[in-house]
Order: structure tokens, then sequence, then C-alpha cells
């Protein structure tokens, strides 16, 4: 667990815990313990549509239909409006695919792209994976389920595929305030591998921007015989607390600083 400290005027320090999960290795059984943890630290599945006051969400891409996988664009707000969890999912490049499954006809991992990522990629839940279009870099934004209500969540995390450069795949993160919790760096992990990284914070996050290796997945772009220099990443299961209204009320990190701010505030008057 790490631990992070904001700074007051005042000269006071408050610490704010950050619990970070993480794994890596060459197959699912190797991250499997960190996912379950991780889990288990936000709570019960609460599936698809409705809102609850604690809990996780999850999306593992398996259920999408082939009318929404490759090679057809994946559209941002499915899981607010198909299937609503609270998620919506944005990118500067040319949208996203959800990887198609063999029954479909279309090759699978991402193949249809390239045929170079055949075999590139693997599965924790099989069989879909799922990638922003003409660029790394993916933005998660979470709602009430099925609502327009923005909202915020107790902890994120996602199992990514063959993350092998050291410090590419990395997740920024937005508090419910708007204010920025900073970066974190999924583990790499053996070529082809599974790798894990999961947040968990006193306060809670209404944004994320995942970037995934060093380029975007597309046709002709192919990983260097040092896999390093260019570092092809895919994404599967994603794992967040319960997304809650941001109604106004400050979150507790923000409530501390308002009061700190206070406090110096009364003290100064006093003198």
């Amino acid at each position: 667990m790490n631990k992070l400290f904001l700074t007051l005027a005042i000269g006071a320090a408050i610490p704010v815990q950050a619990a970070v999960f993480t794994a890596s290795g060459a197959g699912p059984g190797d991250i499997q313990n960190a996912v379950d943890n991780f889990r288990s630290a936000l709570g019960t599945n609460n599936g698809v549509g409705g809102s609850f006051g604690s809990g996780r969400r999850e999306i593992n891409w398996d259920g999408v239909a082939d009318a929404f996988a490759s090679p057809n664009a994946f559209p941002g707000n499915f899981f607010n409006s198909n299937s609503p969890r609270g998620a919506t999912f944005a990118t500067p490049g040319d949208g996203f695919q959800v990887s198609a499954n063999a029954a479909s006809g279309t090759p699978i991992e991402f193949a249809n792209i390239d045929a170079s990522y055949s075999g590139q990629f693997q599965t924790f839940s099989a069989e879909r994976l799922f990638t922003p279009i003409g660029s790394k870099d993916t933005q998660i934004v979470f709602f009430v389920p099925g609502t327009n209500i923005p909202a915020s969540v107790a902890g994120f995390g996602v199992v990514f595929t063959d993350v092998e450069a050291t410090s590419q795949t990395i997740y920024t993160v937005f508090y419910g305030d708007g204010a920025n919790g900073g970066q974190f760096a999924v583990p790499v992990s053996s070529s082809g591998g599974l790798s894990f990284l999961g947040l968990t914070d006193t306060r809670r996050y209404s944004r994320i921007i995942i970037q995934t290796g060093t380029n975007a997945l597309g046709a002709g772009v192919v990983e260097d015989v040092g896999r390093t220099a260019v570092d092809l990443v895919a994404m599967d299961d994603f794992i967040y607390g319960e997304p809650l209204a941001i109604n106004g009320v400050p979150e507790p990190g923000s409530l501390l600083l308002t009061l700190g701010g206070v406090a110096a505030l009364f003290f100064y008057r006093r003198k």
C-alpha cells in the first residue's frame, strides 16, 4: 500500500491512502489472486443496470454481439446504454474495436487489423479483447448506470495483455473534483503474457485515461525484434467500483482541504 500526502498552506499533512494491486505473468493463473483480492476490496458484483450504494461492476467484453465486434466499430457508450454499467469510453483516435470470437469467422485477437497479431495476445476471460483504434489512449468517464448523471468510483482496475515496455502502459487518474491523482504504471509481463493493475483510494475517481503501449494497433504496425521500442498492448477485463453520483458534496480529500483552509482563516483572524 502506498501513502500519498496533501500539504496544506498552514503546513499540516493529510494522509490519503491509495492501495495498489498489481500482478503479471505468463497466464491467467499468475494474476488471478491479485484480481480476486481487488474484487473483494470493492465488494459484490452488481451486474447490469440499476444503481447500488456499494459493490462493483465488471466488463469482460465477451457478451458483446458480433454486430459491435471486429471488424465493426464498438460504440463508446455501449456500457452505459446497451448494457448499463456506468462506464463510457472515448479516444482521440478513430474509435474502438472489440475483437471477434472464433464462431464469427473474423480473425480473432485483432488479427483482422494486422495478420501478425495472430497469437500475439491472450485473454484473461475468453475470448474477446478491447482496443482503441488510431490512438493508444482511452478515456473512461463514469455515470450512474443508464443515466447522464456524472459519477465517481471507489476503485478501478484492468487486465492487459502483452505489456513488455516499462512505464509505457499507464493510468492517469482524476478525482471527483477534477484534481489529477497522478500516474500509475502497469507491470510488464513475459511476451504475450498478462498484467493487472488495480487502484482503490479514499478519494473517488471520476475519470481515467489509459495509455496502452507505445503505438496504436494498426495495419503494418508490428512489434520490433526487441519488443520494447514498439510495444503493442490490448485490454481485457475492466473492474471498477459502483458508480455513485457526484452531487456537489465534497469528497473526503476535498472536504479535509476545505476545513483546513477555514481553520487557517479562523486562526489568522484570531491573531
